[in-house]
């Protein structure tokens, strides 16, 4: 017999770990569970030194979080463990985002904690205490396909979807992970808090990103990449020398502001070379790009990729997480893979993720993806930006 999370067996036989990060999502997740019956035990994974984040608004996993959480397990009445994970977390997720800025790209960090930390660690601790399950509040859901696997889809409130910070989530990882909220919109799980009489039923949701707690990112980077914040040169796409700058870090792809130099048309970062610290700028149209190199693709569609791929796939891509899903093609190359974007994107930057759906809206299913290893635009179009650069380089020297 299966059970409302899909799974054998009675509820109360149906052990469930819940990831609890003192938010209103996951403390939801664990009340929905125990008042459906399930034997839960809630975890809350100290991540890194939370003094400075104690009493700041919008940081997640902070002091206040971990004491929220163990609030909410006393409530309803579930066991509730703190895990110290400071030392890996470190390690995969805040070594890796300094590096990957250093080199000139922009990191999503949400992305790796969820792939290695909390899916990869805590799902095998959840193993380790006999759990059926591990639950999250993320805004993602799961089905049941026709062979009996799982397979990951778009949330139903499309506003708060997460799909895009999950697209690393293996198979085997989705057969063990459940979503009760897929379904639900916030508005629907705060409801809840208030009706099982959470004190965060009103928290406000975390913004920043958790390991800075002071919003200024490139405190951290600094310290750990020093070279990251060393000065350079900011030029236009024929090499031409029009500014400098106090480190690649503080620009992203498609940054507009903050670039110190007085132009007759707007310009915007079109690429970072860290190699040479330059900031490469130009005009917008020279942002819009249509092949993408992937590293590290995760397939989660029917079939292994290397088989069904054949001359090209085609499907929807996701290249920011703030972006809808445009058309796109997803074909074998030397040494990897790539999408060709039909109309275009602009601003895709190495580092980012590129997420693949079988649709553009909707409960769309989520087929995997990749990271940004680089871009380019076609032929034509870099030909085209080049000679709108010498007039301007020649108007920012004057």
């Amino acid at each position: 017999m299966l059970n409302n999370l899909d799974l054998q067996g009675r509820p109360e036989d149906t052990r469930i770990v819940v990831a609890m990060s003192g938010g209103v999502d996951s403390s939801v997740t664990a009340a929905l569970l125990k008042s459906q019956g399930y034997d839960v035990v809630g975890i809350t994974l100290q991540l890194y030194d939370h003094g400075a984040a104690t009493h700041r608004k919008g940081a997640c996993c902070a002091g206040r979080d971990i004491h929220d959480a163990r609030n909410v397990a006393e409530r309803i009445g579930i066991p509730h463990y703190v895990l110290d994970y400071e030392s890996r977390f470190k390690e995969s997720v805040i070594d890796n985002f300094a590096d990957s800025y250093a080199l000139g790209e922009t990191p999503v960090p949400c992305i790796e904690c969820n792939r290695s930390v909390k899916f990869r660690d805590l799902l095998a601790t959840a193993r380790e205490l006999g759990a059926q399950a591990l639950a999250t509040g993320h805004y993602v859901a799961s089905r049941r396909l026709a062979g009996g696997s799982r397979t990951l889809v778009c949330a139903a409130d499309a506003d708060r979807d997460q799909s895009y910070f999950l697209f690393a989530t293996t198979r085997e990882q989705l057969d063990f992970l459940r979503f009760p909220l897929g379904d639900m919109t916030k508005p629907q799980t705060r409801e809840l808090a208030r009706r099982f009489d959470l004190e965060v039923a009103d928290k406000q949701d975390s913004q920043d990103i958790c390991f800075v707690p002071t919003g200024r990112y490139t405190d951290i980077i600094g310290r750990l990449k020093p070279n990251a914040i060393a000065p350079g040169d900011i030029v236009d796409l024929n090499g031409n020398v029009i500014g400098l700058h106090q480190g690649i870090v503080h620009f992203t792809v498609g940054q507009r502001k903050g670039l110190g130099i007085a132009a007759s048309a707007p310009l915007y970062v079109i690429r970072l070379d860290a190699a040479t610290r330059r900031v490469v700028v130009g005009p917008r149209e020279a942002l819009r790009m249509d092949r993408i190199a992937l590293r590290d693709v995760n397939w989660i569609g029917d079939g292994p990729l290397d088989r069904v791929i054949g001359e090209g796939i085609e499907m929807y891509v996701r290249v920011r997480s703030t972006r809808a899903p445009q058309p796109a093609w997803l074909r074998a190359v030397a040494g990897g893979y790539e999408v060709e974007l039909v109309a275009g994107e602009e601003g895709v930057s190495p580092g980012q993720a590129c997420v693949f759906y079988d649709a553009p809206t909707g409960q769309a299913r989520v087929l995997g993806g990749g990271f940004i290893k680089s871009a380019t635009a076609s032929r034509s179009a870099r030909a085209m930006t080049r000679d709108t650069m010498t007039p301007l380089a020649e108007a920012v020297r004057s």
